[in-house]
């Protein structure tokens, strides 16, 4: 039988509990938060369109959204749901070795993510990632469904319990408006709700996307096997994004986060179903955690 790899991953601080920062943020400068308007709508949505899925957050790109949600969930029964799936997936499936696909599929089985897990999960998966032209997604597709051919797992259960959350760059809505989705052959292997689209202001995805500083090292296949990714970055960049990260954290756990991201999901369809109106009730109940 071959060994099963360790999970590999880039070193990430524990922004909820951050003790352990100590004073490493003394001398960083006050972060900007200008986003935040654009940051909670998104995030309400993600939330609100998620099919009451655990949420897997793919690559860097949306960190600012796990970062707020992982703030805002903190006091409920959420606080568990949201993850990180610490990727980047541009490169073809076909040329991985087979050392490197071992490696993703150990480092989604630590997270949980099996084929035998998701036939039998009772909740869905949902991965949310910012979307250009959906290259990503496809990967990730592609290795999950040759994993689950491979372990013989019921596909026809699990296309039901995986969802794929695009977030995109906002345009000029028309019926002729392009959809991340539509263009994708790998998407027609999934019912239609499974292919899920939110929308932010076009300046804020590039801010998100391309332009804002990641407190983690970027994790492309290449990286995948190194053993050594569990230092983290302390340069003055990764500094201020640590900053800006905390900052983002602790106002997702405020009264005013928390009633900006539950004013978001009230303005959603789904806000009659019970697991959304039961989320919205945890949201708006008054918290006493406190950060350790």
């Amino acid at each position: 039988m071959t060994a099963v790899p360790p999970p590999t991953g880039p070193f990430r601080w524990d922004l909820v509990s951050p003790a352990q920062l100590g004073a490493l943020l003394d001398a960083a400068p006050e972060p900007d938060l200008w986003f935040l308007p654009d940051l909670l709508d998104c995030a309400g949505k993600v939330l609100a369109r998620s099919a009451d899925a655990d949420l897997y957050f793919v690559g860097r790109s949306p960190d600012s959204i796990f970062d707020l949600l992982s703030g805002a969930l903190a006091a409920t029964t959420w606080r568990d749901r949201c993850h990180q799936l610490p990727l980047s997936l541009w490169s073809d499936p076909d040329a991985m070795t087979p050392a490197q696909v071992a490696q993703f599929r150990s480092n989604l089985s630590h997270l949980g993510i099996t084929p035998h897990g998701l036939a039998h999960r009772q909740r869905p998966v949902a991965f949310v990632d910012l979307v250009f032209g959906g290259r990503t997604y496809e990967n990730l597709f592609h290795l999950l469904r040759r994993w689950i051919s491979e372990e013989r797992a019921a596909w026809s259960v699990i296309r039901t319990k995986v969802r794929f959350i695009g977030i995109t760059a906002r345009t000029k809505t028309s019926p002729n408006t392009w959809r991340w989705y539509q263009a994708a052959p790998w998407a027609t292997h999934l019912p239609r709700r499974a292919l899920v689209g939110v929308s932010l202001r076009r300046w804020v995805w590039e801010y998100f996307g391309d332009h804002q500083h990641k407190i983690t090292r970027s994790f492309p296949v290449a990286r995948w096997l190194d053993q050594d990714t569990h230092l983290p970055a302390r340069d003055p960049k990764a500094l201020a994004a640590l900053a800006e990260a905390v900052a983002v954290v602790a106002y997702g756990r405020s009264p005013e986060g928390r009633a900006g991201l539950t004013a978001a999901i009230t303005g959603e369809p789904t806000m009659r179903e019970p697991w959304v109106r039961s989320l919205v009730t945890e949201l708006r109940r008054p918290t006493t955690t406190r950060q350790t």
